[in-house]
């Protein structure tokens, strides 16, 4: 598809892509021809838009990016993607050293990696959490334990909302490890949950380094609340199935991903 004068743009392609998947799955021959470009240039828009969490490519073509519908319970999550959450949790520990003042934040793959700091020995650091699981981890280990104080939220066990900025602003934290329901290079982190929301974006502003801990399947996700943007990400730490192309366009921006 062609202006009178020129050939559209990329973000124009884009959005016109958008358009066509508004409905239904469309076929990379059907966006070819509808596009009046070719199929190479086609399956580049797709990837970029996919990137963007924006479409999910399928077997011949793509279908638009829905909005995650909803955040399972704390239980299911946790026996969700385990032996990637365990090997997540493995690689974030080596990001503590001795003495750090860490913030801990919810979710099952951070709780795996209070469950490791706990148990750890040779090094005494401080922890900050707004999560009651990975609290409890630390009530009889000799790491300093402080807690966020604020609104209960149940279904993620953790402490959240305008409450939480009392005790978040005033301290000064080396290291955040983050959790999220959806991460995408369009939007960066979000959550299901406004207030949860909040918390993330304040702890993030106090942090030194923030670490975001997300299994694959979180990646080209969007949920409810933007949560955080992408340039507030130091390092992600998720495993082997991240794209090709999400991992190239991380580095691009200078955000360090381990897997």
């Amino acid at each position: 598809m062609k202006t009178k004068d020129r050939k559209l743009l990329v973000p124009e392609r884009e959005k016109l892509i958008l358009d066509l998947l508004s409905e239904k799955v469309k076929t990379l021959p059907e966006l070819s021809e509808s596009l009046g470009v070719s199929s190479a240039t086609v399956r580049r828009d797709l990837i970029s838009l996919e990137e963007q969490g924006r479409i999910h490519r399928v077997h011949g073509g793509a279908v638009r990016a829905r909005l995650s519908k909803g955040e399972p319970i704390f239980d299911e999550k946790a026996n969700l993607k385990m032996e990637e959450k365990n090997r997540i949790a493995e690689l974030a520990l080596g990001f503590i050293e001795n003495s750090d003042t860490v913030y801990l934040d919810g979710g099952s793959t951070i709780l795996r990696l209070a469950k490791l700091l706990s148990k750890k020995g040779n090094i005494s650091v401080t922890v900050i959490t707004n999560s009651l699981m990975a609290a409890a981890e630390f009530m009889e280990s000799p790491h300093r334990l402080i807690l966020v104080g604020g609104e209960f939220r149940a279904i993620s066990r953790t402490i959240v909302g305008v409450l939480t900025a009392n005790t978040i602003n005033s301290l000064h934290i080396d290291k955040a490890f983050l959790g999220t329901i959806g991460f995408s290079l369009q939007d960066g982190i979000s959550t299901t949950d406004p207030n949860e929301a909040y918390t993330k974006e304040l702890i993030m502003k106090r942090s030194g380094k923030n670490i975001l801990m997300a299994d694959s399947s979180k990646l080209c996700l969007q949920s409810l609340a933007t949560s955080g943007k992408l340039e507030d990400i130091n390092t992600l730490i998720t495993d082997s199935g991240i794209s090709p192309n999400m991992l190239k366009e991380l580095k691009k921006k200078k955000i360090e991903v381990i897997y």
